[in-house]
């Protein structure tokens, strides 16, 4: 049986100050995905691209460690950041049957920032997990997807716009 999960975040975020400054800011796509992201947890690849070290996760008895590679686009006002492949550490024999899909956005408006962020998850059940039953496992799946988008979205209500200020400062 496959364990499909989904959860998705919105996000519209009001920048009092300098709001129009944000679109520049946004095309600091290196400093933007970092302060998004935790930049312990990120390495640049090359131009766009990122390796982002999910922290460990526990589901039941399962101990996972998603990588993710990511790609970063750019259009006016927006950024874009969207998963390439992923892969799983610490679960032998589970990560040809995973798979992990994520597709975010981030925009200027005139009064500040919206976006919204889709994660989804799509893995063979582990032989481990066969006597829960399946609505169990997907309810906690959600739940496990909406923790990882709400602490992003926490990281861009704060670190984001920490980071803002001070690129302001740094670029009158």
């Amino acid at each position: 049986m496959v364990l499909a999960f989904r959860a998705v975040q919105s996000l519209d975020l009001p920048v009092p100050q300098a709001a129009d400054r944000l679109q520049p800011y946004l095309e600091n796509e290196s400093r933007v995905v970092g302060a998004l992201l935790n930049p312990e947890q990120l390495t640049a690849l090359g131009p766009g691209l990122y390796r982002y070290c999910v922290r460990p996760l526990q589901l039941f008895q399962l101990h996972i460690h998603p990588v993710v590679d990511l790609q970063a686009c750019q259009h006016p006002g927006r950024l874009e950041l969207n998963s390439l492949s992923c892969s799983l550490e610490g679960v032998p024999g589970l990560s040809e049957d995973f798979q992990l899909s994520l597709r975010s956005w981030l925009e200027t408006t005139p009064q500040g920032l919206r976006g919204e962020a889709e994660l989804r998850v799509e893995v063979s059940r582990p032989p481990v997990l066969r006597l829960i039953p399946g609505r169990v496992l997907e309810a906690t799946g959600e739940s496990l997807l909406n923790g990882i988008l709400l602490s992003i979205k926490g990281r861009v209500g704060q670190q984001l716009i920490q980071d803002f200020q001070h690129w302001c400062q740094q670029h009158p």
